[in-house]
């Protein structure tokens, strides 16, 4: 428990949390989001990927029942759909449509 509160308090450059299964990742994870921007961090401003949808689901509808509305602006989901999302963004500085660049896969952003 002291590390995992050691983990969420610390505040200072960029953080990745590895550990086991069963030792609270998601727990700490979801903790620290609240903690940084309940300490003024803007949501925007975090991105935290995960392996699969059903993580990040869980972990953003946990994010949200501590911080509300806050949570819907953070950058939070797999691998996959995040960097979905920034080609879809950049696209345009590609010289391709947004959706131009996946025509044989629905994407579902989280």
């Amino acid at each position: 428990m002291k590390q995992q509160l050691a983990a969420v308090e610390f505040n200072s450059g960029p953080h990745m949390i590895v550990a086991g299964a069963g030792s609270g990742k998601t727990r700490v994870l979801t903790f620290k989001i609240a903690y940084l921007i309940d300490k003024g961090m803007e949501p925007s401003e975090i991105l935290s990927l995960t392996f699969t949808n059903k993580a990040a689901k869980e972990m953003k509808e946990r994010i949200k029942s501590l911080i509300g509305k806050k949570a819907d602006s953070l950058w939070m989901g797999t691998f996959h759909s995040i960097f979905a999302r920034l080609l879809r963004i950049e696209a345009p500085a590609l010289n391709y449509r947004p959706n131009s660049l996946f025509t044989t896969a629905r994407i579902q952003f989280h």
